[in-house]
Protein backbone atom coordinates (compact mmCIF):
# COMPACT_ATOMS: atom_id res chain seq x y z
CA UNK A 1 0.00 0.00 0.00
CA UNK A 2 1.05 3.46 -0.87
CA UNK A 3 1.73 6.44 2.00
CA UNK A 4 -0.76 8.90 1.38
CA UNK A 5 1.08 11.52 2.98
CA UNK A 6 5.48 10.32 2.90
CA UNK A 7 8.51 12.46 4.06
CA UNK A 8 11.71 11.46 2.62
CA UNK A 9 15.38 12.74 4.73
CA UNK A 10 13.55 15.53 5.93
CA UNK A 11 16.47 17.89 7.48
CA UNK A 12 15.35 21.43 9.42
CA UNK A 13 18.11 23.37 11.29
CA UNK A 14 17.74 26.47 13.49
CA UNK A 15 21.13 27.64 13.34
CA UNK A 16 23.52 24.94 15.26
CA UNK A 17 20.34 23.47 16.47
CA UNK A 18 19.30 20.24 14.27
CA UNK A 19 15.18 19.53 14.69
CA UNK A 20 15.27 17.09 11.74
CA UNK A 21 17.98 14.83 10.86
CA UNK A 22 17.09 13.27 7.42
CA UNK A 23 14.15 12.19 9.11
CA UNK A 24 11.70 9.93 7.02
CA UNK A 25 7.68 9.55 7.67
CA UNK A 26 5.10 7.81 6.59
CA UNK A 27 1.13 8.00 6.80
CA UNK A 28 -0.77 5.01 4.85
CA UNK A 29 -4.80 5.36 4.46
CA UNK A 30 -7.56 5.03 6.96
CA UNK A 31 -5.08 4.57 9.69
CA UNK A 32 -4.05 6.51 12.74
CA UNK A 33 -0.22 7.16 13.06
CA UNK A 34 0.45 8.09 16.77
CA UNK A 35 3.81 10.46 17.15
CA UNK A 36 5.59 9.94 20.42
CA UNK A 37 8.68 11.48 21.87
CA UNK A 38 10.77 13.12 24.10
CA UNK A 39 10.34 17.34 24.41
CA UNK A 40 12.77 18.40 22.06
CA UNK A 41 12.84 15.36 19.70
CA UNK A 42 11.90 17.32 16.71
CA UNK A 43 8.02 15.95 16.74
CA UNK A 44 6.38 19.35 15.97
CA UNK A 45 9.32 20.59 13.56
CA UNK A 46 7.97 17.04 11.52
CA UNK A 47 4.54 17.80 11.96
CA UNK A 48 5.39 21.27 10.65
CA UNK A 49 7.25 20.25 7.73
CA UNK A 50 4.93 18.19 6.30
CA UNK A 51 2.06 20.64 7.10
CA UNK A 52 3.74 23.87 5.28
CA UNK A 53 4.20 25.20 8.95
CA UNK A 54 8.04 24.94 8.33
CA UNK A 55 10.27 24.62 4.92
CA UNK A 56 12.43 21.92 4.89
CA UNK A 57 16.11 22.70 4.26
CA UNK A 58 16.43 19.43 2.60
CA UNK A 59 14.40 16.55 1.92
CA UNK A 60 11.09 16.02 -0.40
CA UNK A 61 7.19 15.75 0.97
CA UNK A 62 4.84 13.27 -0.98
CA UNK A 63 0.76 13.50 -1.08
CA UNK A 64 -0.51 10.50 -2.61
CA UNK A 65 2.11 9.64 -4.50
CA UNK A 66 3.13 12.59 -5.74
CA UNK A 67 5.91 15.11 -4.59
CA UNK A 68 4.48 18.62 -2.86
CA UNK A 69 5.90 21.70 -1.55
CA UNK A 70 4.15 23.74 1.08
CA UNK A 71 5.09 27.29 1.20
CA UNK A 72 2.47 27.73 3.68
CA UNK A 73 -0.32 26.38 5.82
CA UNK A 74 -2.90 27.39 3.47
CA UNK A 75 -0.97 25.75 0.74
CA UNK A 76 -1.19 22.60 2.36
CA UNK A 77 -4.89 23.16 3.02
CA UNK A 78 -5.76 23.68 -0.33
CA UNK A 79 -3.97 20.35 -0.93
CA UNK A 80 -6.41 18.48 1.50
CA UNK A 81 -4.48 18.46 5.10
CA UNK A 82 -5.77 20.06 7.99
CA UNK A 83 -4.09 20.55 11.50
CA UNK A 84 -5.62 21.11 14.90
CA UNK A 85 -2.43 22.56 16.72
CA UNK A 86 -2.30 22.89 20.72
CA UNK A 87 -3.01 26.44 20.51
CA UNK A 88 -6.58 25.35 18.90
CA UNK A 89 -5.90 28.47 16.41
CA UNK A 90 -9.45 29.83 16.92
CA UNK A 91 -10.95 33.28 18.06
CA UNK A 92 -12.65 33.78 21.16
CA UNK A 93 -14.78 36.49 20.28
CA UNK A 94 -15.94 34.77 17.04
CA UNK A 95 -19.02 32.34 16.97
CA UNK A 96 -18.83 28.47 16.23
CA UNK A 97 -19.36 29.05 12.31
CA UNK A 98 -17.14 32.34 11.82
CA UNK A 99 -14.15 29.96 13.39
CA UNK A 100 -15.16 27.18 11.20
CA UNK A 101 -15.12 29.19 8.27
CA UNK A 102 -12.28 31.78 9.21
CA UNK A 103 -10.31 32.65 5.82
CA UNK A 104 -12.79 30.57 3.40
CA UNK A 105 -15.93 32.35 3.79
CA UNK A 106 -19.13 31.53 1.55
CA UNK A 107 -20.14 34.32 -0.41
CA UNK A 108 -23.90 34.98 -1.47
CA UNK A 109 -24.87 33.63 -4.86
CA UNK A 110 -24.78 36.21 -7.99
CA UNK A 111 -24.45 39.73 -8.05
CA UNK A 112 -24.74 39.99 -4.46
CA UNK A 113 -21.82 37.93 -3.38
CA UNK A 114 -19.57 38.61 -6.47
CA UNK A 115 -19.52 42.34 -6.67
CA UNK A 116 -20.75 43.40 -3.46
CA UNK A 117 -19.37 40.66 -1.32
CA UNK A 118 -21.64 40.14 0.90
CA UNK A 119 -21.59 37.09 2.99
CA UNK A 120 -23.63 33.80 2.62
CA UNK A 121 -24.29 33.34 6.51
CA UNK A 122 -27.31 30.95 6.25
CA UNK A 123 -24.91 28.83 3.90
CA UNK A 124 -22.45 28.46 6.70
CA UNK A 125 -24.93 28.02 9.76
CA UNK A 126 -26.14 25.10 7.98
CA UNK A 127 -22.73 23.33 7.11
CA UNK A 128 -21.79 24.18 10.27
CA UNK A 129 -24.44 22.43 12.08
CA UNK A 130 -24.65 19.69 9.85
CA UNK A 131 -20.90 18.36 10.36
CA UNK A 132 -20.72 19.15 14.10
CA UNK A 133 -24.03 16.86 14.17
CA UNK A 134 -21.74 14.16 12.14
CA UNK A 135 -19.53 13.87 14.72
CA UNK A 136 -22.40 14.29 17.59
CA UNK A 137 -21.09 17.24 18.79
CA UNK A 138 -24.77 18.89 19.53
CA UNK A 139 -24.39 19.49 22.71
CA UNK A 140 -23.92 22.64 21.09
CA UNK A 141 -26.98 24.34 21.05
CA UNK A 142 -26.90 27.88 19.29
CA UNK A 143 -24.21 27.63 16.44
CA UNK A 144 -23.64 31.15 16.48
CA UNK A 145 -22.78 31.69 19.92
CA UNK A 146 -19.10 32.35 20.79
CA UNK A 147 -16.10 29.95 20.53
CA UNK A 148 -15.13 31.89 24.30
CA UNK A 149 -18.90 30.39 25.95
CA UNK A 150 -17.41 27.09 25.21
CA UNK A 151 -15.89 24.24 27.58
CA UNK A 152 -12.22 23.13 26.46
CA UNK A 153 -13.96 19.81 24.79
CA UNK A 154 -16.17 21.75 23.13
CA UNK A 155 -13.67 23.93 21.58
CA UNK A 156 -11.75 21.09 20.71
CA UNK A 157 -14.42 19.42 19.49
CA UNK A 158 -15.23 22.41 17.10
CA UNK A 159 -11.34 23.04 16.35
CA UNK A 160 -11.52 18.38 15.17
CA UNK A 161 -15.14 19.31 13.12
CA UNK A 162 -13.55 22.42 11.31
CA UNK A 163 -10.50 20.25 10.08
CA UNK A 164 -12.78 16.79 9.39
CA UNK A 165 -15.08 19.56 7.27
CA UNK A 166 -12.17 20.28 5.11
CA UNK A 167 -9.38 17.61 5.60
CA UNK A 168 -10.32 16.22 2.75
CA UNK A 169 -6.97 14.09 2.84
CA UNK A 170 -5.16 13.83 6.17
CA UNK A 171 -5.52 15.99 9.55
CA UNK A 172 -3.20 16.41 11.71
CA UNK A 173 -3.93 16.92 15.57
CA UNK A 174 -1.12 17.91 18.02
CA UNK A 175 -2.15 17.13 21.77
CA UNK A 176 -5.64 17.08 21.56
CA UNK A 177 -6.05 16.08 25.03
CA UNK A 178 -3.27 18.09 26.65
CA UNK A 179 -5.27 20.43 28.45
CA UNK A 180 -9.06 18.19 29.16
CA UNK A 181 -10.33 16.60 31.71
CA UNK A 182 -11.00 12.92 31.78
CA UNK A 183 -14.43 12.93 30.29
CA UNK A 184 -13.43 15.79 27.62
CA UNK A 185 -10.76 13.55 26.93
CA UNK A 186 -13.06 10.94 25.92
CA UNK A 187 -15.02 13.05 23.95
CA UNK A 188 -12.18 13.86 21.31
CA UNK A 189 -10.74 10.08 21.20
CA UNK A 190 -14.51 9.10 20.22
CA UNK A 191 -14.46 12.11 17.71
CA UNK A 192 -10.41 10.76 16.30
CA UNK A 193 -12.43 7.27 16.07
CA UNK A 194 -15.08 8.75 14.16
CA UNK A 195 -13.36 11.12 11.74
CA UNK A 196 -11.25 7.57 10.75
CA UNK A 197 -14.40 5.28 10.58
CA UNK A 198 -14.98 8.07 7.39
CA UNK A 199 -11.82 7.17 6.17
CA UNK A 200 -9.68 10.21 6.74
CA UNK A 201 -6.40 9.07 8.10
CA UNK A 202 -5.14 11.10 11.38
CA UNK A 203 -1.54 11.45 12.34
CA UNK A 204 -1.96 11.65 16.67
CA UNK A 205 1.12 14.08 18.57
CA UNK A 206 0.39 13.09 22.10
CA UNK A 207 2.50 11.75 25.10
CA UNK A 208 -0.63 10.41 26.83
CA UNK A 209 0.56 6.48 25.95
CA UNK A 210 -2.97 5.13 27.42
CA UNK A 211 -4.58 7.88 24.91
CA UNK A 212 -1.63 6.39 22.20
CA UNK A 213 -2.14 3.04 22.72
CA UNK A 214 -5.81 3.40 23.09
CA UNK A 215 -6.18 5.28 19.48
CA UNK A 216 -3.47 4.06 17.16
CA UNK A 217 -3.04 1.55 14.19
CA UNK A 218 1.00 2.51 14.28
CA UNK A 219 3.32 4.46 16.46
CA UNK A 220 6.16 6.34 15.15
CA UNK A 221 8.88 6.75 17.81
CA UNK A 222 10.84 10.14 17.14
CA UNK A 223 14.04 10.46 18.57
CA UNK A 224 17.08 12.79 17.99
CA UNK A 225 15.78 14.55 15.03
CA UNK A 226 14.47 11.40 13.01
CA UNK A 227 12.42 8.67 13.18
CA UNK A 228 13.89 5.29 15.97
CA UNK A 229 11.15 3.14 14.71
CA UNK A 230 7.46 2.46 14.08
CA UNK A 231 5.89 0.01 16.44
CA UNK A 232 2.20 -1.56 16.81
CA UNK A 233 0.22 -1.42 19.87
CA UNK A 234 -0.17 -4.94 20.11
CA UNK A 235 2.78 -6.09 19.97
CA UNK A 236 4.84 -3.68 22.45
CA UNK A 237 3.44 -2.50 26.14
CA UNK A 238 3.71 1.11 27.10
CA UNK A 239 6.67 0.70 29.26
CA UNK A 240 8.12 -0.20 26.03
CA UNK A 241 7.24 2.92 24.29
CA UNK A 242 8.57 5.55 26.78
CA UNK A 243 11.78 3.27 27.01
CA UNK A 244 12.32 3.07 22.84
CA UNK A 245 11.35 6.97 23.47
CA UNK A 246 13.88 7.95 26.24
CA UNK A 247 16.70 5.94 25.40
CA UNK A 248 16.68 3.67 28.03
CA UNK A 249 15.89 0.89 25.79
CA UNK A 250 16.16 -0.11 21.94
CA UNK A 251 14.03 -1.54 19.55
CA UNK A 252 15.04 -4.34 17.44
CA UNK A 253 14.16 -2.82 14.21
CA UNK A 254 15.87 0.49 14.05
CA UNK A 255 14.43 2.77 11.12
CA UNK A 256 16.83 3.53 8.23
Amino acid sequence: MEPILQGKNLVKRYGRVTALDHCDFELYPGEVLAVIGDNGAGKSSLIKAVSGAVIPDAGEVYLEGKQVRFSSPNDAREHGIETVYQTLAMSPALSITDNMFMGRELRKPGFMGKYLRQLDKKAMEKFAREKLSELGLMTIQNINQAVETLSGGQRQGVAVARAAAFGSKVIILDEPTAALGVKESRRVLELIQDVRSRGIPIVLISHNMPHVFEVADRIHIHRLGKRLTVIKPGDYTMSDAVAFMTGAKEPETVAA
